[in-house]
């Protein structure tokens, strides 16, 4: 498919609430692939529509459980709390720390439309919280206690 660019922060679509998703079509499908190929070239751990420009809810996250697509993901349930730095591929050259949930369990729908949950413990929690925050205009540099320049 393709690699997209990622809009940086500033731009509106990073700030609107994002439209639900009712088409699970081949559209939806290649959007997806972008997105994959994307977060990929771009070596983060998640990517959520909105940062290539599309006021969508729909997220995929890369972590070290494995690559998944979330299609209008909805946080059921929150336990703990981490608190660790993050950074975003759209707020290049800062990072900041961010208290989050240490395990989260979600319901969402696959590519096909399908009603799935899952549980995500510790890194894989906090990058589905990063990404799902996304979906309701909500960057990490509105929740972070500190930011720092990248070096």
């Amino acid at each position: 498919m393709a690699v997209k660019k990622v809009v940086q922060v500033g731009d509106p679509v990073l700030r609107k609430k994002c439209e639900p998703i009712t088409e699970f079509d081949e559209k939806l499908w290649a959007i997806l692939d972008d997105m994959k190929d994307t977060v990929k070239a771009e070596q983060g751990a998640g990517l959520a529509a909105p940062q290539i420009g599309l006021s969508m809810r729909m997220v995929v996250v890369d972590v070290e459980e494995g690559y998944f697509e979330f299609i209008n993901p909805v946080i059921h349930s929150q336990k703990g709390e981490q608190t660790g730095w993050e950074g975003c591929l759209s707020v290049r050259g800062k990072s900041g720390v961010v208290t989050r949930p240490s395990k989260v369990k979600i319901s969402y729908h696959d590519r096909n439309g399908v009603r799935k949950t899952l549980q995500a413990r510790d890194f894989f929690a906090r990058a589905v919280c990063h990404e799902l925050d996304h979906l309701d205009g909500v960057l990490y540099i509105d929740k972070a206690e500190h930011i720092e320049e990248e070096k």
